[in-house]
């Protein structure tokens, strides 16, 4: 038996439409007018591991069949801290907006990942 834990090469976040019906915490979903250089809350189940000295994608994730969006934003992850919630192990964080990326940027997916491509700050 292992630790369970799972490694993610972005933050996908709901739709914020989710929160406001009340079927998500606010902190899992993308905010309304996400502005560069702001700082936003994110939380999600499970403990999860994000690469905290790079630019990472932000991206909309569905339960609808787990469609994922382009990207939606060049982020940094600030922090992450693992804890219990109800006996649950979550994981929840800051991040900060470095780039906005438009719909047709986003298509293009502009990311090497873990390669410096001008997203960064």
């Amino acid at each position: 038996m292992g630790i369970p834990i799972e490694f993610n090469p972005d933050l996908a976040l709901r739709n914020i439409a989710e929160f406001k019906s009340g079927k998500r915490k606010k902190e899992e979903c993308v905010p309304d007018n996400l502005e560069v250089g702001q700082e936003y809350d994110f939380f999600k189940k499970e403990q999860r591991c994000y690469w905290l000295t790079g630019a990472v994608p932000l991206i909309e994730t569905s339960s609808v069949g787990g469609t994922f969006s382009s990207p939606l934003a060049s982020i940094r992850i600030m922090e992450a801290t693992h804890f219990l919630e109800d006996g649950v192990v979550c994981t929840k964080g800051k991040y900060k907006i470095l780039k906005l990326i438009d719909k047709d940027e986003g298509r293009k997916l502009p990311y090497d990942f873990f390669q410096r491509n001008g997203f960064e700050e």
